[in-house]
């Protein structure tokens, strides 16, 4: 009689059926389960929400911010500038070697159309300006030799002398005289300034996409020599009359060119290089920069002097320039279609779909009338039984498959 196998441990069944289960998954494909409610206005909503959700990232994502595309902001960028015009004041004529500050044609420049001339100041001794904090006086007792007073115009000497005009008196100072105050002679250069015209020649480069354009159109017949810039016409002739800069600026000239002001001349770049060059172009626009409404900073002005010998002794003519700052500033965006944009994007527009998914299941399980037969129906829960006379290596948990059951209680009619 032939002797029985021998069984194998309980514990090594239960760990081959295991490694089988667990061999089975791997292949095994896993669905979601779809559940179908019969409700309208929940599916309205779904549908809605979708909807929205789709044009969103049509309209604004794609074709409004158009991230599709890689982007490139801030163009390498250069600006030359030449101003031409001739003016007069009560005095002379001016030319534009005279009236533009600095003279390289760099994109910040000064226009000056008011100026205040203090002629023939020399080194010496006299009466300080009434403009000047704790200046005035009655007596030499009033005046500290050898005060200086960072917002005055030289070192007091102790001596309190009759102001240039009038029967005032001002403490002594020791410095270029007469002050400015004392024999200041304003003289006006706006009178031909609106007729000025400004050449703006910009250039600009982006690196990303080695793309490069300039504002002024490639033509050999002297078109510049006869053109004035127009937003339609005349896009690529950048000569503006500064007239027409102040007036887009909405300020006025006569009180602008008086007291001084600002301005700055925009040029934007945004171009869709997925289209041709000629398609992007610059856009022009203008505005006034410095605080006008404020008081005690309005106005633009600066100061120079002119030097020069008279007998011997060093002279020299204080000019106090008020005038227009015209100040060029470049900026603009270049985009190009690119593959990674547009993936990272339709992606995030795929996922965010599933959006109205996950709101119509908290309507369900929160506000329905069903939400718990919703819940019941969504969610299976696994019941199981330890199987009758299992060995000491099996689990007293373990679930035999015919004690694994679905509860299902309720069906889908009573959604």
């Amino acid at each position: 009689m032939a002797a029985a196998e021998p069984k194998p441990p309980a514990g090594t069944a239960a760990a081959r059926r295991l490694a089988r289960g667990c061999w089975s998954a791997f292949w095994d494909y896993e669905t979601p389960k779809v559940i179908v409610v019969k409700n309208r206005r929940l599916g309205i909503v779904y549908r809605a929400v979708q909807l929205l959700i789709l044009l969103y990232f049509v309209w604004y994502v794609f074709i409004v911010q158009k991230s599709y595309q890689d982007s490139e902001t801030g163009p390498e960028s250069s600006v030359i500038t030449k101003v031409k015009g001739i003016t007069s004041s009560e005095h002379k004529v001016w030319d534009v070697e005279e009236y533009v500050k600095p003279p390289e044609g760099g994109s910040v420049f000064s226009i000056i159309t008011r100026i205040e001339v203090t002629p023939f100041q020399t080194l010496g001794t006299c009466a300080e300006s009434m403009r000047v904090n704790n200046a005035t006086c009655d007596s030499d007792e009033d005046c500290v030799a050898g005060q200086l007073d960072m917002l005055g115009n030289g070192l007091r000497t102790g001596r309190c002398v009759p102001y240039y005009h009038g029967s005032s008196k001002t403490c002594e100072v020791s410095g270029w005289c007469p002050v400015e105050d004392g024999a200041s002679v304003s003289q006006f250069l706006g009178k031909m300034a609106p007729n000025f015209t400004i050449l703006i020649k910009n250039s600009i480069h982006y690196p990303k996409f080695q793309f490069s354009k300039g504002n002024i159109e490639s033509r050999k017949d002297g078109y510049l020599k006869h053109c004035t810039f127009h937003e339609v016409s005349d896009l690529y002739c950048p000569i503006f009359k500064l007239g027409y800069i102040v007036e887009q600026a909405g300020e006025n000239f006569t009180q602008l060119a008086h007291a001084g002001g600002v301005i700055g001349v925009i040029i934007n770049w945004d171009c869709d290089l997925d289209l041709s060059a000629s398609k992007c172009n610059p856009k022009y626009s203008f505005r006034r920069l410095d605080p006008k409404h404020v008081p005690a900073s309005s106005g633009y002005n600066f100061r120079f002097a002119k030097y020069y010998k008279i007998n011997g002794s060093t002279t020299r003519t204080l000019i106090k320039a008020y005038g227009i700052r015209i100040d060029v500033i470049v900026h603009g965006q270049a985009g190009k279609f690119s593959l990674i944009p547009t993936i990272i994007n339709l992606a995030t527009a795929l996922t965010s779909i599933g959006v109205g998914s996950f709101l119509c299941d908290w309507i369900l399980l929160t506000f329905m009338n069903k939400n718990k037969v919703y819940s019941h129906k969504k969610f299976d829960k696994m019941v199981g039984a330890p199987r009758r006379g299992a060995g000491p290596g099996l689990g007293a948990s373990e679930p035999s498959p015919q004690d694994c059951t679905l509860t299902d209680a309720r069906g889908l009619a009573q959604l």
